[in-house]
């Protein structure tokens, strides 16, 4: 069989049908048959192109509501020979079956009616029967037969088409039909992911049909991929392309920031994932300079977000630091000018786009599963072990150190004043070394810790880390409680005064 094939006879069948008039009258004009079937028919009619209807090909009309309409011998006969099988071209003769040389076929928008919130009758009718069949049976026989299964792919069909006569080689038919199993496998997966959205079966199916491949992974020695919709989320207004390490810290901080949307101006600088600087303020400007001011050696080579538009006055205060990263629901034209006085700094611009409900990440040879950590910790959760109780002010510190807890590495102590991170504990092996690292951070930096607050991500087993952030002038402490032993921190705090707070939920972040 030769490896080029021309085209001399097609299928259409789409649900969308954009671009597609191009490519019918390109068929047309290589005198190519088509033969369609219902809207697109009348599309195609409506060219002044000729088509043949697939219930004239068939002799059986389309039934039960337009369910059944391609799903017939004469169809995938004509998809499914063997032009090289003797055997099957004699049976293509015998029972007057058309060889079909090009099926363009696309599937019903399920994804985007189940996105729609339409009702379940809406959202089974948008699961394609005769479509997904089309598709595996013509990607499946690529040596006689190509497929286009997608609205993205016909700007290359029409190139094909006009650049070799309507002659399309092996290696394309076989690419399409791989592509063509991406979509029909990616489709399937939706599917199940619906009916299985309690995940009542044990089985995990992800897909993600837009990737791209990155300079490298973790490091200049691993390959690195990011799969998913970015531009979904971001308008990328300047830079250098993102590494693999610049999302995950893109990751960490639109997950940081998310608990603070809708209040008073905020703002956060990242380091491998975790906070090294955040404060709330009036202004922007003044929230850039006191989270900095909580870690100006963390902050080089950063990530920078904001809940607020950065204006000039900050954009010229962040331009004093090297950093990788600015990303803020808007920027006025003034500091966009300013930040692109760096070339490769990279300002991405977030749109609001609601987070994945649940976390997949790789474990020995397979992947564990989890919900998202969506419980925010707050004043009606609390309970009030402590004689002392905090002060209003004291609370709302309280809840702000606990919030960046929540998205800090465990395990973590974290150390905030007047709503400014004065200094966290990360990723420690010991809770009382993670407070100790906090301690000896916030003091490397000038800040005065009497009066500040302290959070944990987990319960005290022990009452040493009461005692030690008393010593350091901690007035306040908020943790989950629930160690058996949580009377000998309620009784070291109700001797020196200290007030706490439980909220009854385990943060950890590993």
């Amino acid at each position: 069989m030769s490896s080029t094939k021309k085209i001399a006879s097609a299928l259409i069948s789409v649900f969308h049908k954009d671009g597609l008039a191009p490519i019918v009258k390109k068929l047309d004009d290589l005198g190519v048959t088509i033969y369609s079937t219902g809207g697109t028919q009348k599309f195609i009619n409506d060219l002044g192109v000729n088509v043949i209807a697939v219930e004239d090909l068939t002799d059986y009309p389309s039934i039960l509501g337009g369910r059944v309409k391609t799903l017939h011998p004469k169809v995938f006969g004509g998809i499914l020979n063997r032009q090289d099988n003797e055997e099957d071209v004699r049976e293509m003769a015998k029972f007057n079956i058309p060889q079909l040389d090009l099926v363009i076929v696309d599937l019903y928008p399920f994804e985007k009616t189940v996105a729609s919130g339409a009702n379940k009758e809406d959202i089974i009718e948008k699961i394609d029967i005769g479509g997904i069949s089309l598709i595996r049976a013509a990607a499946k026989n690529f040596r006689d037969t190509l497929c286009v299964s997608s609205m993205e792919d016909y700007e290359e069909l029409l190139q094909l088409l006009s650049q070799n006569n309507g002659e399309i080689s092996l290696e394309d038919r076989k690419r399409f039909a791989a592509k063509s199993f991406n979509v029909s496998s990616h489709y399937d997966t939706a599917i199940f992911n619906y009916f299985n959205s309690d995940h009542a079966i044990p089985s995990l199916k992800f897909s993600e049909m837009k990737g791209q491949v990155l300079r490298y992974g973790e490091n200049p020695h691993q390959k690195g991929y990011f799969f998913g919709d970015f531009d979904a989320m971001f308008d990328k207004l300047h830079g250098k392309e993102l590494s693999y390490n610049n999302l995950l810290d893109v990751d960490a901080a639109v997950n940081l920031m998310a608990e603070f949307q809708g209040e008073s101006p905020t703002f956060a600088i990242l380091k491998h994932n975790n906070a090294c600087g955040l404060a709330q303020r009036p202004s922007i400007k003044d929230a850039y300079d006191a989270a900095l001011a909580g870690d100006p050696v963390s902050a080089f080579g950063g990530i920078l977000i904001s809940n607020s538009e950065i204006d000039r006055p900050t954009a010229e205060e962040i331009h004093k630091l090297f950093c990788e990263v600015v990303i803020a629901p808007s920027f006025s034209e003034e500091a966009l000018e300013t930040l692109k006085g760096k070339k490769n700094r990279i300002l991405l611009k977030q749109k609001p786009v609601e987070l994945p409900k649940t976390l997949t990440r790789t474990c020995l040879n397979g992947a564990l599963v989890q919900d998202r950590d969506s419980v925010t910790d707050s004043a009606e959760n609390l309970t009030y072990p402590t004689n002392n109780k905090p002060s209003d002010n004291e609370l709302e510190d309280l809840l702000f150190a606990s919030k960046i807890c929540k998205h800090t590495k465990s395990n973590t102590i974290v150390l905030v004043k007047e709503k400014q991170l004065c200094a966290s504990g990360t990723g420690q092996t010991s809770r009382v070394d993670a407070l100790r690292q906090a301690i000896d951070k916030a003091q490397a930096f000038n800040f005065d810790l009497q009066g500040a607050v302290m959070a944990s991500d987990a319960f005290f087993p022990f009452p040493d880390c009461v005692e030690i952030a008393d010593n350091a002038g901690i007035s306040a402490v908020i943790q989950p409680g629930g160690s058996i032993k949580d009377e000998l921190s309620i009784d070291y705090c109700n001797q020196n005064n200290i007030a706490m707070v439980f909220t009854g939920t385990r943060h950890f972040k590993h």
